[in-house]
């Protein structure tokens, strides 16, 4: 395809972009967006499945402690996060997710759990969630290294990582570039330090991340393929 039509079909305003960080070679601005598009595709797989095995890790760790409708209850009048307005963002989104499978008579709480996005989980982790769900929830990380006075472990650290996760799923999902640096240049930086990330807290979970993500996880040989371009 030439790129005149390339740059029609995705539009000048999102490819320009590409063009000044390829030094305006056309040519090799359609590579980097077709290796930005794969290096997204990449990271997707990676989050999806460390966002499902968090839900999960974090869904067992309530229900032992909460039953096992612990995500209803806790937005139910008198729930944990019935009363206090730090979390009404949360507490709306929990609700109105209860409410639609109530009127469509599906109420299940997997389902329940199944509506969820990534940032509920993150917020969980935050300092006033964490703590009226019972502050027990880096029982979820065993692996998890001791605290020191430098460096603390904590549900702060856990949710700054996530946070890291979340914006990376959220511009993948907006189709919105992860190739670039902060100066416009071509840059994965960013990306592989969320992979990181992930990398780590799955270490934590003790989950075995590289069985886990076999024939899925090409994270790193797409990302030095993309900087070469």
């Amino acid at each position: 395809m030439k790129y005149r039509e390339f740059e029609d079909a995705i539009s000048p305003e999102r490819m320009c972009r590409y063009v000044s960080a390829c030094a305006n070679d056309t040519k090799r601005a359609m590579t980097l967006y077709r290796n930005n598009i794969k290096l997204s595709q990449e990271m997707y797989a990676i989050i999806s499945c460390f966002e499902v095995s968090l839900r999960n890790k974090i869904n067992k760790e309530m229900t032992a402690n909460f039953g096992n409708d612990w995500l209803r209850d806790f937005v139910l009048p008198g729930g944990r996060f019935d009363s206090d307005p730090r979390v009404e963002g949360t507490r709306k989104i929990i609700k109105k997710a209860y409410e639609g499978l109530v009127r469509s008579n599906n109420y299940v709480h997997t389902k329940l759990l199944a509506e969820m996005e990534f940032g509920v989980w993150k917020f969980m982790f935050n300092n006033v969630q964490y703590r009226l769900s019972g502050r027990c929830l880096l029982n979820i990380f065993p692996n998890k290294p001791t605290s020191s006075p430098r460096l603390q472990y904590d549900n702060a650290f856990v949710f700054n990582a996530l946070d890291v996760i979340n914006n990376l799923r959220n511009r993948i999902a907006h189709h919105e570039p992860i190739c670039f640096g902060n100066t416009g240049n071509i840059d994965t930086q960013r990306v592989m330090y969320c992979y990181a990330r992930i990398m780590q807290l799955f270490q934590w979970m003790d989950i075995d991340a590289n069985s886990l993500l076999y024939g899925v996880n090409h994270v790193v040989e797409v990302s030095d393929r993309l900087v070469k371009i």
